[in-house]
């Protein structure tokens, strides 16, 4: 019963884009008391599916299933390839770690094209309470924001490129760090 009731959840989950509230969770499910859909939603949330925020709202965590992780390719040298399965892996809990603070930017620009970040390229960025000089960084420099590694000298922070037709980036006025980029997604 239990896998039906998960599968009747996550069904009004990908249908409606938001998370049922206990009466809907009632309603869908087919359970006549909001104390029996109090226990289900314990163990979704012992199961990892779901999670409450702050206020006790039903938020996703880890909804699509995941998609299979069948082995190694080789990209040197050809090699035999071996199918063999690995693990299942989600894309949200692998790219988005920490929904809250989590954001995605379309890259327009190409200055950052030697560090594997092409124009039209989805950047997964996370807000942090501190950043380290090496991190490619979204920051705001003289009320512009753009996309940079974050470098320092002299106990200065700049932004540096990664594209040999542009120069570092030293701030005139301000200069304050929004967020660090922990994944880039490419669609062909």
């Amino acid at each position: 019963m239990y896998e039906d009731y998960k599968r009747r959840v996550v069904s009004f989950y990908q249908r409606h884009k938001r998370m049922p509230s206990y009466a809907e969770i009632m309603a869908a499910t087919g359970l006549r008391s909001k104390n029996a859909v109090f226990k289900l939603v314990g163990k979704l949330v012992d199961a990892g599916i779901v999670e409450k925020d702050k206020s006790g709202r039903l938020i996703p965590k880890s909804l699509s299933g995941g998609v299979p992780l069948l082995g190694l390719v080789e990209a040197g040298f050809p090699s035999a390839a071996e199918e063999e399965l690995l693990d299942v892996m989600d894309f949200d809990e692998y790219l988005v770690p920490n929904k809250e603070s989590t954001y995605i930017l379309k890259v327009k620009g190409d200055s950052m094209i030697d560090a594997g970040i092409q124009p039209g390229d989805m950047v997964v960025v996370e807000r942090r309470a501190t950043y380290k000089p090496g991190q490619i960084v979204i920051a705001m420099i003289d009320n512009e924001y753009t996309m940079k590694y974050l470098r320092k000298k002299d106990g200065k922070h700049f932004l540096e490129p990664a594209n040999e037709k542009y120069k570092p980036i030293y701030p005139r006025e301000s200069f304050r760090v929004e967020a660090v980029v922990t994944a880039v997604v490419r669609k062909y």
